[in-house]
């Protein structure tokens, strides 16, 4: 870790994160689940809310991808969305859900003014619930060219925390000290 001057798992415990949450809507595949862990532990995400069906750390399968990242992100299981959804918007957080909708709008056409995020994503094959929908201040979709009409739902992740990243010219190679 040293020649890769990253900070030890207390140290980014205490470190600043940026302010944005993931919110996963019953998510099936643990090793999905592990690879939002990851990633968020890449990008300093504040905190992964697990909805429904979506499982919990300690979990072997979601250890498989997530390489002892369920140790340094904050996670929280929540059994019911509507009332997550009602405390991350009381909490000033902006509701965007990354879903596939005639009113969703291309990520490339998407800027992010400085505020509160919660990205939701949704299962695998019924994408992000109705109720979350209805409650999203924003819809995005992740343009895509090919014959498949979908990404893999951590890859999704990835695309869209990078996205904000870069539209909000947050200073990503800067080594932590």
């Amino acid at each position: 870790m040293e020649g890769l001057n990253r900070s030890d798992l207390e140290t980014f415990r205490r470190e600043e994160k940026i302010p944005v949450v993931l919110v996963l809507d019953n998510i099936r595949s643990l090793q999905n689940v592990g690879s939002f862990f990851r990633t968020a532990d890449a990008f300093k995400i504040e905190k992964i809310y697990l909805v429904g069906i979506t499982g919990s750390p300690p979990n072997k399968e979601i250890e498989k991808t997530a390489l002892g990242a369920t140790n340094s992100v904050a996670f929280e299981h929540i059994h019911s969305e509507v009332e997550l959804i009602e405390k991350l918007q009381s909490e000033g957080f902006s509701i965007i859900s990354i879903e596939q909708t005639n009113q969703s709008v291309m990520l490339n056409e998407v800027t992010f003014e400085k505020g509160k995020y919660a990205f939701v994503f949704g299962n695998e094959v019924f994408g992000v619930s109705q109720k979350l929908l209805d409650t999203s201040d924003r819809v995005i979709e992740i343009p895509q060219f090919g014959t498949k009409h979908s990404l893999n739902v951590s890859v999704s992740a990835g695309i869209i925390i990078w996205h904000y990243y870069s539209k909000n010219s947050l200073n990503l190679f800067s080594k932590p000290s």
